[in-house]
């Protein structure tokens, strides 16, 4: 669940030119947005959302290398990152124990935007973004993040990290003070993971807060013991169907009993908050959200960005009006682990891309206590 730290490639840059600016490493094709690309609102295009997100997350990275580098804001390569779409940093999320830094909110450059002659923030731009960083495996952060690492890995969970404390308190208080349907969280690999259970515990409180994911950890202890459970129950209940003596009211009970029990995204009908996942099917760290529970429907579109992945995606929330997980794959583009796992796939102009409308087994696992019927009254 590691950050890919770029390498400077021959010819690309002078030797006085740093790999990380964003210039040479940034999207190339995305110049910055002039006062009438604002009114025509970028920000409803799903290329460009996630090209953007995914650059906010890249400049959490570069924070905590200007920090361990000793970089001020003047010197530092992190803040081109955000101030290129006219955003600012608001808030730096440090891990206390060892100061490094995890995430940052963004939010929405009213001063910059004046500077451009656009009154006012286009329709479709959130007004705070909450962007989170994966593992870097150098420097002074790396225990930190190797233990929240092996967290996951062993109770595909991080709810017992401070960080995930910290990352909560933040999205809250932008969804409080802008609105939650004005507020974004994004995250990278290890960040991908918080991202994505703070979003579902803000989603219990009915908070819906829009949620971009990269490479999400999809491998635990945990998850392939529920599933081995799971998948054994399954195979039980048809054996009782068959058992003698037992007939259709086994049969039945199979029908009705677990699967009854467990409530699935697709029982759910409109599911209420449902991330957009970003998946590379040969990262083995993030594979296995692509297998489908039922009703797969995958529509290609060149850079997820056809009408079909628009109104596939939703609204401003994240929610989907069909009640289907929202999952981008590549389908032409990094094969080797490393870049597979990477950030830059995400901004990247050579890279093809699918959007997948299904319902994920996993996904569907792990919201399915948003979707579970609240508990019966007891009878008087």
């Amino acid at each position: 669940m590691a950050g890919r730290v770029p390498s400077q490639k021959a010819g690309e840059a002078m030797a006085t030119t740093n790999p990380f600016e964003f210039q040479v490493y940034g999207p190339r094709h995305l110049s910055s947005p002039s006062w009438w690309d604002l009114l025509r609102s970028s920000w409803k295009d799903p290329n460009y959302r996630r090209m953007v997100v995914a650059c906010f997350i890249q400049g959490v990275y570069l924070l905590e290398l200007d920090r361990q580098d000793k970089r001020d804001e003047r010197t530092g390569l992190a803040p081109q990152w955000w101030r290129h779409f006219m955003y600012r940093l608001a808030e730096t999320l440090v891990d206390e124990r060892d100061g490094s830094i995890y995430g940052a909110v963004l939010e929405w450059d009213r001063q910059a935007l004046l500077a451009g002659y656009a009154p006012f923030r286009p329709a479709g731009a959130p007004a705070a973004v909450v962007a989170l960083r994966g593992t870097l495996l150098s420097g002074a952060t790396f225990r930190r993040d190797v233990v929240d690492d092996l967290r996951f890995l062993a109770w595909d969970s991080l709810k017992g990290s401070v960080r995930f404390a910290g990352v909560l308190a933040a999205l809250r208080a932008a969804a409080r003070r802008h609105g939650a349907r004005n507020v974004c969280v994004g995250g990278h690999s290890l960040g991908a993971g918080f991202a994505l259970q703070v979003g579902k515990a803000l989603a219990k409180e009915g908070m819906f807060v829009e949620c971009h994911v990269f490479n999400p950890p999809s491998v635990s202890l945990a998850t392939s013991l529920r599933g081995f459970a799971e998948t054994a129950g399954e195979m039980w209940g048809r054996v009782r169907a068959w058992l003698p003596y037992v007939g259709s009211t086994a049969a039945a009970d199979a029908s009705t009993g677990e699967g009854a029990k467990a409530p699935t995204l697709e029982r759910a009908g409109t599911a209420k908050w449902l991330p957009h996942l970003y998946i590379n099917t040969n990262d083995y760290i993030c594979c296995y959200y692509t297998d489908a529970a039922a009703g797969t429907a995958t529509v290609t579109a060149g850079g997820g960005g056809s009408e079909s992945s628009k109104t596939a995606a939703g609204g401003g929330g994240g929610m989907s009006s069909a009640g289907l997980a929202r999952m981008v794959l590549v389908s032409k583009g990094p094969t080797k682990f490393l870049d597979a796992h990477g950030l830059q796939q995400w901004w990247a102009d050579d890279v093809d891309l699918q959007v997948a409308l299904n319902h994920s087994k996993l996904i569907d696992r792990q919201l399915r206590s948003l979707y579970a019927p609240p508990p019966a009254a007891p009878q008087m």
